[in-house]
């Protein structure tokens, strides 16, 4: 257990100080957690309005601050390049991500066209249907995207780093309120990055 932790708390600080060093993205992330919360709450009553809160607000607040906020090329903080963040990832790097969003995006659109799946489902006849069908779509995708990158980090790092991964993620919602709760304040000062002293040599 004790060896779990301690790897969780790697993850968790590589992935705070490589990739969460502008304010705009803290803040993104707290309303990602929060969002994501409300979102582990819905799974028990609707899980497909869980994967629509989960995907359209969650995930879209979290990777914008990614894509559009965090710097990008060599990381003064850490004395690192970008290329070199990319390749340690454990999780999704930026190139992932794209993928990873481009299929949640295409997902409606194959609804749309194809309501009935290609006669794996009932196809809908309501707006509020198709909603229900891109939800549960978007509940499966984000199962199959867990689980395809825990199967990528066992082969490739072992079973222990793919399973505190998957750990790390689920309680990520958790972990970024308690981190970056004081980030919006930051960001009304006028900082527009973390100082980082905390991560700095």
């Amino acid at each position: 257990m004790n060896r779990f932790l301690r790897e969780l708390e790697v993850q968790r600080w590589d992935d705070h100080r490589y990739y969460h060093q502008s304010r705009i993205n803290q803040c993104l992330h707290l309303v990602s957690a929060i969002s994501f919360v409300v979102a582990y709450a819905l799974l028990f009553v609707d899980p497909a309005m869980a994967a629509v809160v989960g995907w359209c607000v969650s995930m879209v607040t979290r990777q914008s601050g990614h894509f559009f906020f965090e710097p990008r090329g060599f990381d003064r903080v850490n004395r690192v390049s970008d290329e070199y963040k990319e390749a340690v990832k454990v999780g999704y790097n930026i190139r992932r991500k794209i993928v990873l969003m481009a299929v949640w995006a295409g997902a409606p659109l194959v609804l749309w066209l194809e309501p009935s799946l290609f006669g794996l489902i009932e196809p809908a006849t309501t707006f509020d249907g198709l909603v229900h069908d891109t939800g549960i779509a978007w509940l499966a995708l984000a199962v199959a995207g867990l689980a395809f990158r825990v199967a990528q980090l066992v082969v490739t790092k072992g079973p222990f780093t793919g399973f505190v991964w998957l750990a790390k993620i689920l309680t990520d919602p958790f972990h970024d309120i308690g981190l970056y709760w004081r980030s919006p304040l930051a960001l009304l000062r006028g900082e527009l990055f973390d100082p980082m002293t905390h991560v700095r040599h």
